[in-house]
Protein backbone atom coordinates (compact mmCIF):
# COMPACT_ATOMS: atom_id res chain seq x y z
CA UNK A 1 0.00 0.00 0.00
CA UNK A 2 1.39 3.58 -0.63
CA UNK A 3 -0.26 7.02 0.53
CA UNK A 4 0.41 10.05 -1.33
CA UNK A 5 -0.97 12.94 1.08
CA UNK A 6 -1.60 16.73 1.46
CA UNK A 7 -3.48 18.03 4.28
CA UNK A 8 -6.88 16.16 4.63
CA UNK A 9 -6.66 15.00 0.62
CA UNK A 10 -4.75 11.79 -0.20
CA UNK A 11 -4.78 8.85 -2.57
CA UNK A 12 -4.25 5.49 -1.87
CA UNK A 13 -2.97 2.44 -4.02
CA UNK A 14 -3.03 -0.78 -3.37
CA UNK A 15 -1.89 -3.77 -5.46
CA UNK A 16 -5.46 -5.86 -5.23
CA UNK A 17 -8.56 -4.65 -5.72
CA UNK A 18 -10.30 -6.89 -2.35
CA UNK A 19 -7.77 -4.48 0.30
CA UNK A 20 -9.10 -1.45 -1.22
CA UNK A 21 -12.68 -2.14 -0.91
CA UNK A 22 -12.03 -3.31 2.63
CA UNK A 23 -9.49 -0.11 3.61
CA UNK A 24 -12.43 1.86 2.08
CA UNK A 25 -15.37 0.10 4.66
CA UNK A 26 -12.86 0.50 7.49
CA UNK A 27 -12.22 4.58 6.78
CA UNK A 28 -16.02 4.93 6.47
CA UNK A 29 -16.21 3.53 9.64
CA UNK A 30 -13.36 4.84 11.74
CA UNK A 31 -14.33 8.38 10.69
CA UNK A 32 -18.15 7.78 11.42
CA UNK A 33 -17.08 6.88 14.69
CA UNK A 34 -15.57 11.13 14.91
CA UNK A 35 -18.96 12.10 12.96
CA UNK A 36 -16.50 12.66 9.48
CA UNK A 37 -17.69 11.48 6.47
CA UNK A 38 -15.04 11.27 2.79
CA UNK A 39 -16.67 13.64 0.27
CA UNK A 40 -18.84 11.82 -1.85
CA UNK A 41 -17.83 13.53 -5.47
CA UNK A 42 -13.91 12.75 -4.53
CA UNK A 43 -14.03 9.61 -2.94
CA UNK A 44 -13.74 6.75 -5.53
CA UNK A 45 -12.14 3.04 -6.50
CA UNK A 46 -10.41 3.45 -9.94
CA UNK A 47 -8.59 0.52 -11.81
CA UNK A 48 -4.90 2.02 -12.64
CA UNK A 49 -1.26 1.89 -13.13
CA UNK A 50 1.10 -0.42 -14.84
CA UNK A 51 -1.01 -3.18 -15.86
CA UNK A 52 -4.90 -1.15 -15.75
CA UNK A 53 -4.63 -0.51 -19.35
CA UNK A 54 -4.45 -4.05 -20.51
CA UNK A 55 -6.62 -5.63 -17.91
CA UNK A 56 -9.75 -3.15 -18.66
CA UNK A 57 -8.77 -3.87 -22.54
CA UNK A 58 -9.34 -7.54 -21.50
CA UNK A 59 -12.58 -6.68 -20.18
CA UNK A 60 -13.70 -4.27 -22.88
CA UNK A 61 -13.95 -1.37 -20.15
CA UNK A 62 -12.57 0.96 -22.40
CA UNK A 63 -8.67 3.26 -21.35
CA UNK A 64 -7.89 3.15 -17.90
CA UNK A 65 -9.62 6.68 -15.20
CA UNK A 66 -7.97 9.39 -14.34
CA UNK A 67 -8.19 11.08 -11.09
CA UNK A 68 -7.26 14.71 -10.23
CA UNK A 69 -4.66 15.19 -7.00
CA UNK A 70 -3.19 18.49 -6.22
CA UNK A 71 -4.35 20.55 -9.29
CA UNK A 72 -3.20 18.04 -11.79
CA UNK A 73 -5.29 15.27 -13.42
CA UNK A 74 -3.24 11.65 -13.24
CA UNK A 75 -3.55 9.38 -16.37
CA UNK A 76 -1.87 6.34 -17.56
CA UNK A 77 0.39 6.71 -20.63
CA UNK A 78 3.48 5.30 -22.18
CA UNK A 79 6.90 7.03 -22.93
CA UNK A 80 8.51 7.22 -26.28
CA UNK A 81 9.96 3.42 -25.34
CA UNK A 82 6.57 2.34 -24.60
CA UNK A 83 6.80 1.76 -21.01
CA UNK A 84 4.17 2.78 -18.80
CA UNK A 85 4.09 6.67 -17.85
CA UNK A 86 2.46 8.35 -15.05
CA UNK A 87 1.66 11.50 -16.85
CA UNK A 88 0.23 14.24 -14.97
CA UNK A 89 -1.98 17.29 -16.47
CA UNK A 90 -2.70 20.63 -15.01
CA UNK A 91 -6.24 20.11 -14.24
CA UNK A 92 -8.30 21.74 -16.48
CA UNK A 93 -10.58 23.65 -14.55
CA UNK A 94 -8.00 25.30 -12.25
CA UNK A 95 -5.96 26.82 -15.85
CA UNK A 96 -9.40 28.29 -16.64
CA UNK A 97 -9.48 29.76 -13.30
CA UNK A 98 -5.80 30.80 -13.00
CA UNK A 99 -5.91 32.07 -16.72
CA UNK A 100 -9.29 34.23 -15.99
CA UNK A 101 -7.83 35.62 -13.02
CA UNK A 102 -4.92 36.86 -14.77
CA UNK A 103 -6.67 38.07 -17.57
CA UNK A 104 -8.85 40.26 -14.87
CA UNK A 105 -5.14 41.31 -13.04
CA UNK A 106 -4.00 42.97 -16.88
CA UNK A 107 -7.43 45.06 -17.13
CA UNK A 108 -6.41 46.61 -13.75
CA UNK A 109 -3.10 46.92 -14.51
CA UNK A 110 -4.18 48.35 -18.01
CA UNK A 111 -2.55 51.61 -17.88
CA UNK A 112 0.48 50.75 -15.77
CA UNK A 113 3.69 51.33 -16.97
CA UNK A 114 4.75 48.44 -19.12
CA UNK A 115 7.74 47.35 -17.10
CA UNK A 116 6.00 47.22 -13.81
CA UNK A 117 3.35 45.07 -14.81
CA UNK A 118 5.74 42.91 -16.58
CA UNK A 119 7.48 42.29 -13.38
CA UNK A 120 4.22 41.01 -11.71
CA UNK A 121 3.22 38.84 -14.87
CA UNK A 122 6.70 37.59 -14.21
CA UNK A 123 6.51 35.91 -11.06
CA UNK A 124 3.24 34.40 -11.97
CA UNK A 125 4.24 32.70 -14.86
CA UNK A 126 7.89 31.57 -13.01
CA UNK A 127 5.35 30.47 -9.74
CA UNK A 128 3.02 28.59 -12.55
CA UNK A 129 6.16 26.82 -14.11
CA UNK A 130 7.67 26.05 -10.81
CA UNK A 131 4.95 24.50 -9.49
CA UNK A 132 3.50 22.45 -13.11
CA UNK A 133 6.59 21.50 -15.06
CA UNK A 134 6.71 18.49 -14.81
CA UNK A 135 7.93 15.49 -17.14
CA UNK A 136 4.22 15.32 -19.56
CA UNK A 137 3.25 18.20 -18.82
CA UNK A 138 5.27 20.92 -20.88
CA UNK A 139 2.79 21.60 -23.40
CA UNK A 140 0.34 22.92 -21.14
CA UNK A 141 2.71 24.89 -18.89
CA UNK A 142 3.71 26.65 -22.80
CA UNK A 143 0.35 27.08 -23.39
CA UNK A 144 -0.14 28.95 -20.10
CA UNK A 145 2.94 31.67 -20.50
CA UNK A 146 1.52 31.82 -24.57
CA UNK A 147 -1.97 33.11 -22.94
CA UNK A 148 -0.82 35.10 -20.52
CA UNK A 149 1.07 37.26 -23.01
CA UNK A 150 -1.72 37.59 -25.74
CA UNK A 151 -3.54 38.61 -23.41
CA UNK A 152 -1.45 40.99 -22.08
CA UNK A 153 -1.09 42.38 -25.43
CA UNK A 154 -4.76 42.67 -25.86
CA UNK A 155 -4.85 44.60 -23.19
CA UNK A 156 -2.28 47.08 -23.94
CA UNK A 157 -3.93 47.06 -27.11
CA UNK A 158 -7.17 48.72 -25.54
CA UNK A 159 -4.59 51.51 -24.07
CA UNK A 160 -5.43 54.28 -26.74
CA UNK A 161 -5.10 54.30 -30.47
CA UNK A 162 -1.58 54.29 -31.02
CA UNK A 163 -1.07 50.90 -28.95
CA UNK A 164 -3.48 49.36 -31.06
CA UNK A 165 -0.76 49.29 -33.88
CA UNK A 166 1.56 47.32 -31.39
CA UNK A 167 2.43 44.48 -33.40
CA UNK A 168 3.54 41.24 -31.84
CA UNK A 169 6.45 40.84 -32.90
CA UNK A 170 7.89 44.07 -31.58
CA UNK A 171 5.79 42.93 -28.42
CA UNK A 172 7.37 39.57 -28.13
CA UNK A 173 11.05 40.99 -28.05
CA UNK A 174 9.55 43.00 -24.90
CA UNK A 175 8.35 40.09 -22.82
CA UNK A 176 11.35 38.36 -23.54
CA UNK A 177 13.53 40.54 -21.79
CA UNK A 178 10.51 40.41 -19.24
CA UNK A 179 9.59 37.47 -18.66
CA UNK A 180 11.37 33.88 -18.45
CA UNK A 181 10.36 31.17 -21.08
CA UNK A 182 9.12 27.94 -19.14
CA UNK A 183 11.28 25.12 -18.86
CA UNK A 184 10.81 21.75 -17.25
CA UNK A 185 11.64 22.62 -13.54
CA UNK A 186 11.24 18.88 -11.99
CA UNK A 187 13.13 15.65 -13.05
CA UNK A 188 11.73 12.47 -14.05
CA UNK A 189 11.68 10.35 -10.74
CA UNK A 190 14.26 7.93 -12.15
CA UNK A 191 16.40 10.96 -12.34
CA UNK A 192 15.86 12.36 -9.36
CA UNK A 193 16.64 9.03 -7.58
CA UNK A 194 19.90 8.58 -9.30
CA UNK A 195 20.68 12.64 -8.85
CA UNK A 196 20.02 12.24 -4.92
CA UNK A 197 22.03 9.03 -5.02
CA UNK A 198 25.11 11.28 -6.46
CA UNK A 199 24.50 13.83 -3.91
CA UNK A 200 24.54 11.04 -0.91
CA UNK A 201 27.44 9.82 -2.16
CA UNK A 202 29.33 12.88 -2.44
CA UNK A 203 28.28 13.72 1.24
CA UNK A 204 29.22 10.28 2.78
CA UNK A 205 32.72 10.94 0.78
Amino acid sequence: MIIARYADDFVIGFQYYEEAVTLLADLHRRLSEYELTLHPLKTRLIEFGKYSSGNRKRKGKGKPETFDFLGFTHMCSKNRKGNFFLRRKTKRKQLKRKLKEVKEELEKRMHKRIKETGKWLATVVTGHTNYFAVPGNMDTVKEFYKQCIRQWLRTLRRRSHKAQKLTWEVFLKKVEELIPRPRMVHLFPEQRFWRQKLEVGAVSV
